[in-house]
């Protein structure tokens, strides 16, 4: 076995493309948030959530790599690697640095041709969403929101799989800021100004309410309240920057633009 052979993954992106490349037996410890694949849950303990970690717990694990993701985790990484242990954390924020970051782990793990072969289907499962998109007779104008309370608008990676799937982020501008709190609306009224026609939902952490939603002052001028397009897809499928995403995720929303596109074109076609 070449690379790390014992591994904590501080987030679910690292385990869920470990076990899609076979890997699995290196982890020795995963995020308590992890989901994807199930059978990890039950095979691996838990040590870290997102913004905190069991640091005696992982020091225990005997780890020799721990994996992790974004600014959220540096005092995470920063402890662990006072405490000795090997750190990586990754920092992409768009779809091809998910590509990217499953070539790079794989290389990590010395097993970079399977790695390879694996993010080239991921890249050929976009770009057949993206192909049958480009069919659809017009695309709607998408509203994403990652939190409610304040309201924070989708990350790049999310707004890039919007567009793969037949719509367009009407906050391209918030989009492109890596950090949450920079995302954050100083105005929700500005939903209602540029007018979506699909809200997609997708509170981490807790179910997304779309009554909530559009009971909001003045939101019941908005296209996608008025027609009843207020979605969720759940945050473990699009707003970990891994597989999920590129899979499940952009399939989930690509399957609400285009019952939305056929609902415009039969409303289209009846008046």
């Amino acid at each position: 076995m070449r690379g790390p052979r014992r591994i904590v993954c501080l987030t679910e992106e690292p385990t869920e493309t470990l076990y899609a490349l076979g890997e699995q037996d290196r982890i020795v410890g995963i995020s308590g948030f992890t989901v994807r694949p199930p059978r990890a849950r039950r095979e691996k303990p838990k040590v870290s959530a997102f913004t905190s970690a069991k640091i005696e717990e992982i020091l225990k694990l005997q780890p020799d790599l721990a994996i992790g993701f974004s600014d959220i985790q540096a005092d995470i990484a920063a402890e662990l690697v006072r405490r000795g242990v090997e750190v990586w954390i990754s920092n992409h924020r768009s779809v091809e640095g998910i590509v990217d970051y499953v070539r790079r782990l794989g290389a990590l793990v010395g097993v970079p041709a399977r790695a390879d072969a694996y993010a080239d289907g991921l890249a050929r499962g976009l770009e057949a969403i993206e192909a049958e998109a480009a069919t659809l007779p017009r695309r709607p104008r998408m509203y994403f929101e990652e939190w409610d309370d304040p309201p924070i608008t989708g990350i790049r990676w999310v707004a890039e799989l919007m567009r793969i799937a037949g719509g367009d982020d009407i906050f391209p501008e918030l989009a492109a800021e890596p950090l949450a709190k920079q995302r954050i609306l100083a105005d929700a009224s500005e939903v209602v100004r540029r007018a979506p026609d699909i809200i997609v939902g997708s509170w981490c952490g807790k179910k997304f309410r779309p009554d909530k939603v559009a009971a909001r002052p003045g939101w019941d001028a908005i296209p996608a309240v008025r027609d009843g397009e207020l979605h969720e897809v759940k945050s473990p499928l699009i707003l970990q920057p891994g597989p999920a995403a590129l899979t499940d995720g952009v399939r989930a929303l690509a399957e609400i633009v285009q019952a939305w596109s056929r609902r415009q074109h039969g409303t289209a076609r009846g008046s």
